[in-house]
């Protein structure tokens, strides 16, 4: 059998029902891959706060891995590109000083509109972004990273 892997989740409450599906897809995956995990969940208000807990819970121990899962839309004022530059760069700073793999499942569009069908389309692909971070976590625990 494997051993547990111990993942904080990180998850961004903007577009929360979107952004929540990227758990939905991780733990299903590990699921099917028969993957023992024991999961902390932990809910910031926005991106832009990924990158402080995500070092915070690295700097503390007890996680194998961490993943992050943010939905970081363009309003029209570029600011979504300081806030995504900001989050990406911050959460590879905080994997860098710590030592724990940090995953990133945060998207940028440039194109969302809060229309359902936007939000249906964007709901799944967070499920499939989970499900990738999964398999990325399986790959790095299975390397001893």
């Amino acid at each position: 059998m494997t051993e547990t892997l111990r993942i904080a989740f990180i998850k961004a409450r903007w577009h929360a029902d979107i952004v929540d599906q990227a758990l939905v897809g991780f733990e299903t995956d590990m699921a099917e891959a028969g993957t023992p995990v024991e999961m902390s969940v932990f809910d910031v208000p926005g991106a832009f706060e990924m990158p402080l807990l995500a070092q915070k819970l690295g700097r503390a121990g007890g996680h194998d891995a961490i993943v992050c899962a943010a939905l970081v839309v363009d309003g029209g004022i570029y600011r979504h590109d300081f806030v995504a530059a900001a989050v990406v760069d911050g959460l590879m700073q905080a994997q860098l000083a710590t030592g724990v793999p940090t995953f990133s499942v945060s998207l940028m569009p440039h194109h969302f509109q809060p229309s359902e069908e936007h939000r249906a389309f964007f709901r799944a692909h967070f499920v499939r972004k989970g499900a990738e971070a999964a398999a990325a976590v399986r790959m790095v625990a299975a390397l001893g990273v």
